[in-house]
This record gives structure tokens, sequence and C-alpha cells, in this order.
């Protein structure tokens, strides 16, 4: 009952402007505005880039708002939810900026094939085709949101005073990653291997498509234009990373991987959360999630070894940046 009425009791010294995570969604916005601006007319969907930028806009300016009107831990969660909602708008336009340069995915394919003599995102799904083997490994890719929300909610729960630190660290992870992936076009196996067929991926030939992806627009969503996924198609798992995938996965994102080096942050939080029990149940999952990302033929095995390594520097860097900013 005492923490159900903290969640409504009003803050003695409410904050009166942005979060520290609401500043950096604002610089994003306005930095990617301006990139908009500099490649108008290499853009083909500018009006519906500008009204995404408006609705985050909104919401984040009616969350404040609401904030103000009743400063409180209830209102705090309503503010930074916003902001994890919002990621689904943020994930898409990445693919409409990083349009307007050229596709990477034949060095990054090249890199694959020359550390270890093949496409393990081919091979691994083929090798360890058994059900249980493909619905752990999807499990773990799945388990993605959760993860990282429930950390953040943990730290809502159990440790408040650090929350506002770690939703700013988890959010400005995402960030990150979205500016990496707005110049570094990498569309990653499922619809690179589609575009140039299995029987070259599989002979370690990978030509250069230059702006392939750039003129497939919003047909870039029909099925056709990527691999099917792997595994035990009647698996639970798997229907979930169906539908998922379905809803809005586009040929971008895919070094580093975003969603082993925001699951790496996740851990780290986890671990410094001092709760072990949160950390060891937790861990399994990512170690899941690590291999399913290029089992299920979305990345390279190069991007999510990036992803470790990109998703510590983040998480110490991120923790130095929010502890210098309060200072």
């Amino acid at each position: 009952m005492k923490s159900f009425r903290q969640l409504f009791t009003i803050e003695k010294t409410p904050r009166k402007g942005l979060m520290p995570v609401e500043w950096v969604m604002m610089t994003y916005l306005l930095a990617t505005s301006v990139f908009m601006m500099v490649t108008y007319t290499s853009l083909p969907n500018p009006g519906l880039m500008a009204w995404t930028r408006v609705q985050a806009l909104l919401v984040t300016l009616v969350l404040w708002g609401v904030y103000r009107l009743m400063p409180c831990r209830l209102t705090t969660l309503f503010r930074i939810i916003g902001q994890f909602s919002l990621l689904g708008l943020w994930y898409p336009d990445t693919y409409e900026l990083n349009r307007v340069f050229p596709n990477l995915d034949h060095i990054f394919a090249g890199w694959e094939q020359a550390l270890f003599g093949c496409q393990p995102a081919l091979v691994f799904s083929e090798v360890c085709h058994w059900p249980v083997v493909s619905e752990l490994v999807t499990l773990g890719y799945v388990s993605y949101y959760p993860l990282f929300a429930g950390v953040a909610l943990f730290y809502f729960i159990w440790r408040y005073d650090h929350f506002e630190r770690t939703t700013f660290i988890i959010l400005s992870s995402f960030f990150l990653f979205y500016v990496i992936f707005i110049f570094l076009p990498v569309a990653g196996p499922q619809f690179y291997f589609k575009a140039i067929g299995i029987e070259q991926a599989v002979a370690g030939v990978f030509p250069d498509l230059k702006d392939y992806f750039g003129r497939l627009a919003f047909e870039v969503t029909d099925p056709q234009f990527s691999l099917p996924i792997p595994g035990y198609q009647d698996g639970f798992f798997y229907h979930i990373l169906e539908f998922t995938h379905d809803a809005g996965e586009r040929p971008t994102a895919a070094f580093p991987s975003s969603h082993v080096g925001v699951t790496v942050v996740a851990i780290w939080l986890a671990w410094e959360s001092r709760n072990r029990w949160l950390f060891w149940s937790f861990l399994p999952l990512a170690v899941l999630l690590f291999f399913g990302t290029f089992y299920i033929q979305a990345h390279y095995a190069i991007d999510a070894i990036a992803g470790v390594f990109a998703g510590t520097l983040m998480y110490f860097g991120l923790r130095f940046a929010f502890d210098f900013i309060k200072k």
C-alpha cells in the first residue's frame, strides 16, 4: 500500500523543464530534421517523416504538461513510457533517412565470409534445425522488449532514485544506434541474401546493390523482399516473432545489432542493481538473443559481436554523461 500511495504523492520539488532523456530525443529530432532539409529532394516520404516529428513533439509536451499538473511518480512514469512508445516511430524512420546513401551489405557480408569462412546466418539455422533450438533462440530474440522494459520497471519499483538515470541510459542508447544506422545502411542477410540470391551468398559472391533498397520504398514490407524466417514454424515463439517481423521490419539497422547492444546495456544495469535474481534470470535470455539474431537471419554474426562492444561502451559512456549532467 505504501508503494501504491507513493505513485500519487506530489513531489516537493518538481522539475520544471524536460528530463535529460527528453532533451536527447529533442536533439535527435532537431538533428534529423536538419538532415531532412539538406536531403529533401532525395527523400520519398518527407511529409510523413515531418508528421512523425510533430507527433513526437506533441507527445512529449502533452506528457510534460500532465506532469506539471500533477508532479508525482506516476506522471514521471508516463513521460518515460511516452518516450519508449515513440521508438516505434523512430526505428522505421532510420530507413527513410539512410536511403540517401548506397547500401553497404556487400562489405559486411564479405567481412563475415573472411572471418568465418561461411555465412553463419545461413549455416546456423540449417545445422541446428531442431524445434527445441529454434524455439529457444526465438524466445531469446522476442524477449528483447521485456528485457529492457523489465529492467526499467525494476528500477522504478525498487530503485526509484536511479530510475531516471536508468531510463536515460537505455533510451539514449537507442538514439545512438539510430544515428549509426542512418549513416551506415546495412540491411542484413534476410534482405540482402534475398536480393542477390541464396546461391551467390553460399558461393561467397556479394555484389554491390548500390541504391536497390532505396528504390523499394514501402514495397519493402512485402514478404517477397525478404527471406522466410527459418526455424520451427509451428512454434509458439516463432509465431510471435513472425507477427512482430511483419508489423514493422525494414532493411535497416543491421550493424551493429541494437537488439544485442541494448540488451547488453540492460544486462549491465541489471548487474548494477545488485539484485542477483534479476541479473541471472535475464542473462540466459540475453545469450539466446545474441545467437537468435543471426539464427533468424536478421543479422550477420559480426553485427551481434559488434553489438556486445557497442552496448558496453554506451552503458559506461552514458552513465558518465548522466552523472556529469546532474552535477
